[in-house]
């Protein structure tokens, strides 16, 4: 059975994370993604660490496509670029708003030889507005959506979230619209172009604090690990670490109360009578939780909160969330050979299927390992491959 994207071709003009992580999700769903790279190469490639001068960043995140590196300011380099464009599905860019038009690689010069292209941009603010031309880092957009100011601890200065959010967002907002696109132009035979930021696509998760805000003028704090609306549902300490616990509900709470604390006249205490007391109430009821937790270490208490039937778990360092057994056994770490790093691990695939839906078949292109390859199926001779290369205006390397 064929993957759902298998003979969709995917021209990837972006860098760094956002796009390249839409476009590696495109790949895992099947489809042929080629990714243009200038003569430097993503800059991706430079981060470290490196395994035989090959960075396992840029490795982990783009699997499943093919490169080929090109120079888009060289006339020449543009005509590839055209001609990839030409016959291709999907074409997606995450240049600062205004670069690809000069170029004449934007979506109107595109769709002169390809009118049914899906074409969509990435960028830090949208490709409109007074913020349209510049340029967006996923830092910048964690400030300016307001989510450092309620990340944290109470007190404590803006904290960024532990990964590079905003970018993810950006990717996947991006995802969900190609194809949705795509299933549109199957239906009604039209492609489009489509577009979204850093900015809006993180602001877009803020589902509970929007509600707050604008439901109860409620401007969100950080919190440290409590949840806005739930009490007890946060990180607590125990004797040799942290426990989450997730007890947002009546009768999770009498469970939690009665079978996981053993301290039934918690129950009787009118501050904790009803979940908005118990919001209320938080610093008072972790101060009698943590008190108690601090009898015995986490694995106890997990065991005790899954045998009482409320959730709960572990608080892990990263390295003991990649060897939990659990993740382990859905395969969320998968082994693969790269033809510079050796025997390498990549992330494996959130998704699982009754069918064939995601796969991971091939490592991270070298940097223009797939230039000649790609030229060719082009309709260039191989005596014209050599003399790009030789210009500079293609770059290849070689595998072996």
């Amino acid at each position: 059975m064929p993957l759902p994207l298998e003979g969709v071709r995917v021209l990837d003009l972006t860098n760094v994370m956002a796009g390249p992580y839409c476009s590696m999700v495109l790949g895992d769903l099947g489809a042929e993604v080629i990714k243009l790279e200038s003569p430097e190469g993503d800059s991706t490639r430079k981060l470290e660490p490196k395994v035989n001068d090959e960075s396992y960043c840029f490795a982990v995140l783009n699997r499943n496509k093919k490169s080929i590196s090109a120079d888009a300011r060289d006339p020449r380099g543009k005509e590839i670029l055209l001609r990839l464009a030409a016959r291709s599905d999907i074409m997606l860019e995450n240049f600062r708003p205004g670069v690809v038009k000069k170029l004449g690689l934007d979506y109107d010069s595109v769709r002169q030889v390809n009118p049914s292209i899906i074409y969509a941009s990435m960028s830090g603010f949208g490709q409109t507005g007074p913020y349209g031309r510049k340029g967006g880092l996923d830092i910048v957009a964690q400030g300016m959506s307001g989510l450092m100011m309620m990340t944290g601890y109470p007190g404590g200065r803006p904290a960024k979230v532990g990964i590079a959010m905003h970018d993810v967002a950006c990717g996947v907002t991006t995802l969900y619209g190609l194809l949705g696109a795509y299933i549109g132009k199957l239906r009604h035979g039209q492609g489009q172009f489509l577009e979204t930021s850093l900015l809006e696509a993180g602001l877009a998760w803020t589902i509970w604090e929007f509600s707050a805000y604008m439901g109860g003028g409620e401007l969100p704090a950080a919190t440290g690990t409590r949840h806005r609306r739930s009490a007890p549902y946060q990180a607590f300490r125990t004797r040799d670490g942290y426990v989450t616990v997730g007890a947002n509900g009546e009768k999770l709470w009498r469970a939690f109360v009665t079978r996981v604390m053993e301290q039934p006249q918690w129950l009787d205490d009118p501050r904790f009578a009803t979940n908005p007391l118990r919001v209320r109430n938080a610093e008072a009821l972790q101060e009698l939780v943590e008190h108690v937790l601090a009898t015995r270490p986490t694995a106890d208490w997990v065991e005790k909160l899954d045998a009482a039937g409320v959730p709960g778990g572990p608080v892990y360092t990263y390295d003991q969330a990649l060897d939990d057994p659990q993740v382990r056994h859905r395969k969320m770490v998968h082994e693969l050979e790269h033809p510079v790093i050796g025997a390498m691990k990549t992330l494996g695939l959130p998704l699982k299927s009754s069918g064939e839906l995601t796969s991971i078949r091939k490592p991270a292109p070298l940097l223009g390992q797939h230039s000649r390859e790609i030229l060719l199926d082009l309709g260039y001779s191989e005596g014209d491959a050599d003399g790009l290369i030789q210009a500079g205006v293609v770059r290849e390397t070689r595998v072996g």
